[in-house]
């Protein structure tokens, strides 16, 4: 199930699980499937840890999660351009992260795919061209990707990013800042929830 007129980021099986975090997170949960959606502009309680996080009270999750197997690959949603890499090394940060860079309904979008294999940094290179539905990462361990179960951590951005990051959750005082340029991903995913 996805949006027509783009490619998926990661190719979904029929019965994967849309989660709710709104009511805590356990990263140990029983799951009902390899595959899950983690919604946009979800509030989670409790989620995020540490001082990247708490001294902000930051807790609405502003991309779309979708978790799949370790080493799934990811996929340019349409034609594009690798405009920043690197890894977000703090503790349940991005880790490896490629930020590409997009024409969507004659508007520039930038697009986060954060939480990815060391590998998926190798051989690529700011301004490098990407075509629509190219493989251009896979998805990283637990030990690589933040401290996070392997899932990509998908967002889109109106703003230009300075570096090889964006602000994946912020407070409730920034949400509505947030939902304008940081919009839901469905507009490229289509709906997957």
């Amino acid at each position: 199930m996805f949006h027509s007129k783009y490619h998926p980021v990661i190719f979904l099986p029929e019965d994967y699980e849309i989660y709710d975090f709104t009511r805590g997170y356990d990263p140990d949960r029983d799951r009902t499937s390899e595959y899950g959606i983690g919604k946009y502009a979800e509030f989670r309680p409790g989620m995020y840890q540490g001082d990247l996080f708490e001294q902000d009270q930051r807790c609405i999750h502003m991309g779309i999660d979708i978790a799949a197997p370790i080493h799934t690959p990811v996929y340019a949603f349409d034609d594009g351009e690798f405009f920043c890499l690197g890894i977000n090394e703090q503790p349940f940060d991005y880790g490896p992260t490629i930020i590409t860079r997009h024409l969507v309904d004659d508007r520039v979008i930038y697009a986060l795919h954060g939480h990815l294999s060391k590998q998926s940094l190798r051989t690529k290179a700011v301004g490098q061209k990407i075509k629509k539905g190219e493989q251009i990462a896979t998805l990283g361990t637990k030990k690589e990707n933040g401290g996070w179960n392997p899932h990509l951590h998908f967002q889109l951005s109106y703003i230009q990013p300075t570096t090889h990051d964006l602000p994946g959750v912020v407070s409730k005082n920034k949400l509505e800042w947030a939902k304008k340029v940081f919009p839901d991903p469905q507009i490229v995913l289509g709906p997957l929830y």
